[in-house]
Order: structure tokens, then C-alpha cells, then sequence
């Protein structure tokens, strides 16, 4: 190959172009991304950033030097706007085109939106600084959205000393992810900081005032931000001929059609770990998919391996450090396997079928969880991996 496009300058684009230099491919190498800065972390935007503990030249994956040493073709600031996959070409919206012979698709996520002016979002620096700005002592701001980016927002404001209202339309944050007991044990963290949460509750449209419920009551809010999920940047895609959905649909081997790959927040993969297919919005997950993507658009077809990795991600929401291992969604059962959740020091696993599937943390050393990530990796059945007579901590399915 003499040409490469990776589409996304992320965690998972910049490691897949560290991984084809590192690889040996000597070609051009052209990185995309739509935001002006070079590549950064984002998990700190709601953490480090957000609170000010970090400044921005703190958040780059890599310094300047690095960037350099890779010899890339970096056009930062520019859109992909279409994709031909006769021609190989990506276009761009400042109106060149890229003639690729192989190409990796990271164009991450975007927020979820709701009618209305004014409100923030959390997915850049740029969103971060903004609202960093208008949060401090005495500041009145509502959280929409009780997801794991909600809460650490909200978290981060209380500490700063905003008043915050967190509102969830779901009757259990996070019921969906974590399991409904679990997700009572995080909810009451922020309760006993005296956050306002009320779950139940939709809205329906962001005002001048705050926002508004699907009631008509108006809830009264200097800022206001939304934190309801994120949708794959797949609109550039729509008549590329490529599978998109929620993603852009691959194989276990990351190949979305002959010789483009996806990698990412934006990419949905058959993981034959779990014989499922998922989309993970996770760091760590970025990062283990742009390296194999690279390596598989580089290897001959029956050298390329399957990506089946035990997912991770991590959050941090007050004094709490929560870690967790596997696919924890649809799960059928939830054990506490270790401490106890009345003292927010636990562990708890998951069952789906008779299979563990994940495991989760909270005020817990890491090596409390390590074990249940190669339990998980190797596919453990449940009655030999949870002592029997464990309780169960829930037993709802959940979606």
C-alpha cells in the first residue's frame, strides 16, 4: 500500500497510524480530523478540565515531536465529508479529495441534542472550556442525562461549588449499564451532597430560563448541560456503500469492506468473545481497536486475528473510583462478589446466560478486579466463578 487514510484524530486514529509506522509502512500517511487541535485526551474534559485542576497543555496524546516523527499528511480542521469506495477517495469539506489504497475509519461520536439555544455539550476542549467558564460558587446549573458523563460533570460542578440539579428520565440511573442496585448505590453519592436528582422526569426542550419537562414545569437553571448519549459520525457515509447502522458495521477482524476498517467509538464490531456485536465508547477500548485495525489492514488476509477484547472503562464521580471489566449490558443477574454496597466498597459480577460477562468495582483497589478480567477473557462459567451462596445483589434483567 502507498496510500493510507485514517479518518479521526482521536485515541483511536492516532494509535492507528503509531501502529502502521510502527509496523514499517513507509507510505503517506494522512490523518483527518475535524477539530483544530492535535490529537488529545477526552476523558479528562469532564474531570481535570472541567474543574481546572488540568490545563490544556496538559491534554495532547502526544507532544509535538512525536507528531512529527510519524510523517504525517495532518490536515487538522477538515471535515470528511464523503467517501467513494470505487474511486478510494475520501472527501473533505474543504474540498479535496484523498485517494486511499487503504483506509481507517475514527470519526468518533457527537453529542445527543434537544430543542433549544444555549445549552452545553461535553465532547471537546473547546466544550469543556466553555462551560468550565460559567461554572463557581453560587451557579445554578442542571445536568441533563444521569449517565456516567452526567454524573462526573455534576460531580465536578458540586465540588466547585455550583448548586446542580441532575435530571433522569430513567427511574434508576445507569439501571440500564450497572443493574438497578448498583445503580442506587451511585445515585446516592450524589444525593448526600445534597445534588438535586430527579429521576422519571423527560425533558423536552432547553429554554432562556432552563429547561422544560415534559409536564410544561420550566426548571430554573443558569446553565444548563446535556449529557444523553452520543451518535456516530456516520452521516458523511451515507451513500459510500459501506453498512452503517449505530456505526459503522465491521467483522471480527474490524473490515468494514475490502480494505477499509473502523476503529473506535464509531465502530460496531462482532466481538467473538462475547458472540455478540457491540459499539464501545470507551478510552481503552479507542486505543486496542486502532491498533488492530492497522495491523489487519496490513496483513495478509489469513494473518489477520479477531478483535476480542474484555472491554474496560472507568469513571471517577466524587470520592468514588469505579472500574469495570466484560459487557455489563443485557446482563441477567448481579452478584456482590466482594465488600458491600451499603459502604459504596464493592465488587459485583455479572451473569448473562451461564456465562461471566463483567465484573464492576467501586472504592475498591485495582487488583480487587484484575482476576475477574481474565475470569471474563476466558469465557468462566458463572457457577464456577461466583462462590455459590453468593446473594444476589439484583436479579432484574435489564435491556
Amino acid at each position: 500500500m502507498k496510500r493510507i487514510v485514517v479518518v479521526g484524530a482521536s485515541a483511536a486514529g492516532l494509535a492507528a497510524a503509531e501502529t502502521l509506522r510502527r509496523d514499517a509502512y513507509d507510505g503517506t500517511l494522512t490523518l483527518v480530523g475535524d477539530e483544530p487541535h492535535a490529537p488529545y485526551d477526552r476523558p479528562p474534559l469532564s474531570k481535570q478540565i472541567l474543574s481546572g485542576e488540568w490545563s490544556t497543555k496538559q491534554l495532547p496524546l502526544r507532544p509535538y515531536a512525536d507528531l512529527d516523527a510519524l510523517d504525517l499528511d495532518l490536515r487538522l480542521g477538515a471535515a470528511a465529508t464523503g467517501l467513494d469506495l470505487t474511486d478510494r477517495t475520501v472527501r473533505l469539506a474543504d474540498g479535496s479529495r484523498l485517494p486511499y489504497d487503504g483506509l481507517i475509519v475514527a470519526a468518533g461520536v457527537r453529542p445527543r441534542r434537544l430543542p433549544g439555544e444555549g445549552a452545553h455539550v461535553l465532547r471537546t476542549l473547546d466544550d469543556a472550556l466553555a462551560l468550565r467558564d460559567r461554572l463557581g460558587p453560587g451557579s445554578r446549573l442542571v445536568v441533563v442525562g444521569a449517565g456516567f458523563l452526567g454524573a462526573e460533570a455534576a460531580a465536578v460542578a458540586w465540588r466547585l461549588g455550583a448548586h446542580v440539579t441532575l435530571l433522569e428520565p430513567a427511574p434508576v440511573p445507569l439501571a440500564h449499564a450497572v443493574g438497578t442496585e448498583v445503580g442506587r448505590v451511585l445515585s446516592q453519592a450524589h444525593l448526600d451532597r445534597g445534588v438535586e436528582l430527579r429521576t422519571g422526569v423527560t425533558v423536552t426542550e432547553v429554554t432562556q430560563d432552563g429547561v422544560r419537562l415534559a409536564g410544561g414545569e420550566v426548571v430554573v437553571a443558569d446553565e444548563v448541560l446535556i449529557a444523553i448519549g452520543s451518535l456516530p459520525n456516520i452521516e458523511w457515509l451515507a451513500d459510500s456503500g459501506l453498512t452503517v447502522g449505530d456505526g459503522v458495521v465491521c467483522d471480527q477482524y474490524c473490515e468494514a469492506a475490502e480494505g477499509v476498517y473502523a476503529a473506535g467509538d464509531v465502530a460496531r464490531w462482532y466481538n467473538p468473545l462475547f458472540g455478540t456485536s457491540m459499539r464501545i465508547e470507551h478510552r481503552t477500548n479507542a486505543a486496542e481497536q486502532g491498533i488492530a485495525a492497522a495491523r489487519n489492514l496490513l496483513a495478509a488476509p489469513e494473518a489477520r486475528k479477531p478483535f476480542a477484547p474484555v472491554p474496560y472503562f472507568w469513571s471517577d464521580q466524587y470520592d468514588m473510583k469505579i472500574q469495570a471489566y466484560g459487557y455489563l449490558r443485557g446482563h441477567d443477574e448481579v452478584r456482590v462478589v466482594d465488600g458491600g454496597l451499603a459502604e459504596r466498597r464493592f465488587v459485583a459480577a455479572y451473569r448473562t446466560g451461564e456465562t461471566l460477562t463483567g465484573a464492576l468495582s467501586v472504592g475498591m483497589p485495582p487488583k480487587a478486579i484484575r482476576a475477574w478480567r481474565q475470569a471474563i477473557a476466558g469465557g468462566a462459567a458463572w457457577d464456577e466463578a461466583v462462590p455459590a451462596g453468593t446473594p444476589a445483589a439484583d436479579t432484574t434483567k435489564v435491556a
